[in-house]
């Protein structure tokens, strides 16, 4: 079974209730083994508010996770050392050598966050944006 490394902003689309969001997530959950990183958690429990933790952990519970390790960090680190950009986050490079590390698809809401082309993307996004 492939795996999908599901980026933040998917899932705060689908804990908001965005349609686009929850037809893919319901969709690659019968297809594949869907994934985030630790630092996604991070990331949504950053701006989560305490009534939402209860549908937070939930969401989580339904996913496997993904720590960060060194293999991970080193990978991140040499992404954003060989892509010279400015807007390039350090979180997405983490988020990248993941999906990377593990051979699996990252599914993201802005590809233009990724511009690793060592990694299988998927964009999901509502088709009014």
């Amino acid at each position: 079974m492939k795996s999908i490394i599901v980026d933040t902003d998917i899932l705060i689309n689908f804990l908001r209730g965005k349609k686009c969001a929850l037809n893919f997530l319901v969709s690659a959950m019968e297809e594949a083994d869907l994934c985030c990183s630790a630092l996604t958690v991070g990331e949504i429990h950053a701006g989560m508010k305490e009534h939402e933790r209860e549908h937070t952990e939930e969401l989580f519970d339904s996913l496997t996770v993904v720590d960060v390790t060194r293999a991970i960090g080193e990978k991140a680190g040499s992404y954003k050392r060989a892509i010279k950009s400015q807007n390039l986050a350090l979180n997405d490079c983490i988020i990248a050598a993941t999906a990377f590390m593990i051979h699996a698809v990252l599914a993201t809401g802005n590809d233009k966050h990724y511009p690793m082309l060592d990694i299988e993307k998927v964009v999901v996004r509502d088709k009014n944006r």
